[in-house]
């Protein structure tokens, strides 16, 4: 029960920053479990098996107001789920001593990603190669247990694209690769974890309406920089302690 309980708190933590800021489940929960000695790809497979039911209920969402743009959702969704699935199995199968620096690494570089959008919003700038992009995300996101909003969100926004099509379109392809990469985290390495999953699910259905409420009524640069540096702050010391350093 006190396991339980503490996952229901990360997940209700990570789906508040989500609501608040349009990103960062997958980062702030995965930072927060591998902090905690969770291996990077059992830390990945139970987020994105809990995170199957959060992106489902958000991707419909932005459909039902208008925010989704079904030909982009395509366009991200196709590519991001092979690239999921390749980073699911090259998380699954490399050593733990190789992959937990490098996505350590990988967090301390979102965890930049979400301060420099905080401190310096970013000029449009044209992306033509959706395709790359959507497959980029998946690849990483898989690998990292997060990152598919701040890397795909944020490059639509800087490309010019109105941002609650990019958002929403976002997240509607989100959950098509989420299940992907949940079903080739299945195969490969199983979902054992059942406790943090749910525990993660329940976190993040109770939050939703506080999130809803702070996205409504708190800016999103003071958030953004919080989220930023605390990524940023435990990814470095997740670094660190692989690296034998401390």
């Amino acid at each position: 029960m006190d396991d339980f309980l503490l996952f229901v708190a990360v997940g209700f933590a990570a789906q508040i920053v989500d609501g608040a800021i349009g990103m960062a489940y997958g980062l702030t929960a995965t930072s927060v479990l591998v902090s905690m000695g969770t291996s990077p790809a059992v830390a990945s497979a139970s987020i994105h098996a809990a995170e199957v039911f959060t992106t489902g209920a958000s991707g419909l969402a932005h459909w039902r107001v208008g925010n989704v743009d079904l030909r982009l959702v395509a366009r991200l969704a196709i590519p991001g789920m092979i690239g999921g699935v390749a980073g699911a199995l090259v998380a699954s199968f490399l050593p733990l001593d190789i992959i937990k620096p490098l996505v350590s690494v990988y967090l301390l570089a979102m965890g930049a990603v979400i301060l420099l959008r905080a401190l310096r919003p970013r000029e449009p700038q044209p992306t033509k190669q959706v395709g790359l992009l959507g497959l980029g995300g998946g690849f990483m996101d898989a690998v990292g247990g997060g990152g598919w909003g701040p890397l795909v969100a944020s490059t639509l926004i800087g490309r010019g694209d109105t941002p609650r099509i990019a958002i929403g379109s976002t997240n509607a392809a989100e959950f098509f690769v989420t299940f992907a990469i949940t079903i080739a985290f299945f195969a490969a390495i199983g979902l054992e974890l059942w406790i943090v999953i749910l525990g993660l699910i329940v976190g993040g259905v109770l939050a939703a309406p506080f999130a809803a409420l702070i996205t409504k009524k708190v800016p999103d640069r003071p958030l953004m920089i919080i989220v930023g540096a605390l990524i940023t702050l435990l990814s470095l010391r997740n670094l660190l302690l692989a690296l034998g350093v401390g």
